[in-house]
C-alpha cells in the first residue's frame, strides 16, 4: 500500500447535544457538552490511519490548547503530523455541533488558523507527496490552497479525491485536477444547479450526464440512509453506476461520519481497490462512525468494520 496524504483542515470540535435542535430565536436545554478533535481533514486522515493506511497530514492549527489536541490526537492514530504548522497569535480552529437525538447535527466553523493554510505550505511539503496514492481533499481552506495540493497530488501520479463540503463553486482548474468527487446528494444539487437527486427513482445516468458536463467523470454521491451512488465514467466508452445499500445502525451521533467515508474511501484506494469496491467498505466504515460519539473517538480499525459488514450481511 503507498501512502495516503490529506491536506486541509483542524478543528477542535466544541458539541453541545439536545433533544432536539432549536429553533430561530429560541433555547432548548442541553443534555452534554464535550470538546473534541475535529475537523474534515484531521478527521479523514485520523480514520484512514486507523484503517491502517500510511497518512502524511498537511495543516495549520494555533499554538494553543485545541491545537495540542488536535495534533495529539492525530498522533495517537499513527498519522505523520509533522507538515501541521503552530501559528502563534491565531487560535486554532472551532467548530460548533449541536447533535440532537437521532444523532443529526448542525455545525458552524470559524476558520482560525486553517484560514493561514496557503499554496507556500504545500510546496514547504512537496516531499510528501512523492509515492503518495491518495490525496484527500476538502474546502474548509483557500481553494488556492486546494488547488495546489490537487496539482501536487496529479504530478505525484496519485487519485485526487474533492469532498465538496463546505459547498463552493468549482473553478475549471480545480475539476480537471480532480479524479474522484464526493459529494452529498444536497451538494450534488447546489453544483448542477437542479434539485438533489434522490435515492429511489432517480434517473442516474442524467445525473451522471450533469457531472461530466461539470468536469467530473467519477462521482460518489452519498445518500444518508438510502446509501452511495457510483457513478464512474473512467471508461470513456461508457460509466458504470451501482446503488450501494446503507448499512443499517442504530445512529447515536453523524458527527464526522462523512468523514470516516473519505478516509475509508482513501485508505482502499491506496491499497488497491476500485472505486466500488473501496466505496462499499467506505460506507460500512461510514456507520460504525456513526453508533459512537463525536468525530475521531467513533472511528473505527479495519476489524470493526469487517465485522459490521459481516453483522450486516447476516441481518438482511
Amino acid at each position: 500500500m503507498n501512502h495516503v496524504v490529506v491536506v486541509g483542515s483542524l478543528n477542535a470540535d466544541l458539541t453541545l447535544y439536545a433533544e432536539r435542535m432549536p429553533l430561530p430565536g429560541e433555547t432548548v436545554l442541553g443534555t452534554d457538552f464535550v470538546i473534541q478533535p475535529g475537523g474534515k481533514s484531521a478527521n479523514q486522515a485520523v480514520a484512514a490511519a486507523r484503517l491502517g493506511a500510511d497518512v502524511r497530514l498537511i495543516g495549520a492549527v494555533g499554538d494553543d490548547a485545541n491545537g495540542a489536541m488536535l495534533l495529539a490526537s492525530a498522533a495517537d492514530a499513527g498519522v505523520d503530523a509533522a507538515a501541521v504548522r503552530r501559528i502563534d497569535g491565531v487560535p486554532t480552529g472551532v467548530a460548533g455541533i449541536t447533535v440532537d437525538a437521532h444523532g443529526e447535527n448542525s455545525i458552524v466553523i470559524v476558520a482560525g488558523a486553517n484560514g493561514e493554510l496557503s499554496p507556500r505550505d504545500v510546496e514547504a511539503s512537496s516531499s510528501l507527496f512523492d509515492g503518495a496514492a491518495a490525496v484527500c481533499l476538502c474546502l474548509e481552506v483557500s481553494q488556492e490552497t486546494v488547488l495546489a495540493a490537487a496539482r501536487a497530488g496529479r504530478a505525484a501520479g496519485a487519485t485526487v479525491i474533492l469532498n465538496l463540503s463546505p459547498f463552493a463553486p468549482i473553478p475549471a482548474d480545480l475539476a480537471e485536477v480532480t479524479d474522484i468527487l464526493l459529494v452529498n446528494a444536497h451538494e450534488a444539487g447546489q453544483l448542477l444547479g437542479r434539485r438533489a437527486p434522490a435515492a429511489d427513482g432517480e434517473d442516474w445516468d442524467a445525473v451522471s450526464a450533469a457531472f461530466a458536463q461539470a468536469g467530473f467523470a467519477r462521482v460518489l454521491v452519498t445518500l444518508g440512509a438510502q446509501g452511495v451512488a457510483v457513478l464512474d465514467g473512467a471508461d470513456s466508452g461508457a460509466v458504470a453506476i451501482e446503488r450501494i445499500p446503507a448499512t443499517r445502525i442504530e445512529p447515536v451521533d453523524t458527527t464526522g461520519s462523512g468523514d470516516a467515508f473519505t478516509g475509508a474511501l482513501a485508505t482502499r484506494l491506496a491499497a488497491g481497490d476500485s472505486l466500488s469496491d473501496a466505496a462499499r467498505y467506505a460506507s460500512v466504515a461510514a456507520a460504525y462512525a456513526a453508533t459512537g460519539r463525536g468525530a475521531q473517538a467513533s472511528y473505527g480499525t479495519d476489524a470493526d468494520v469487517v465485522a459490521l459488514r459481516a453483522q450486516s450481511s447476516r441481518t438482511r
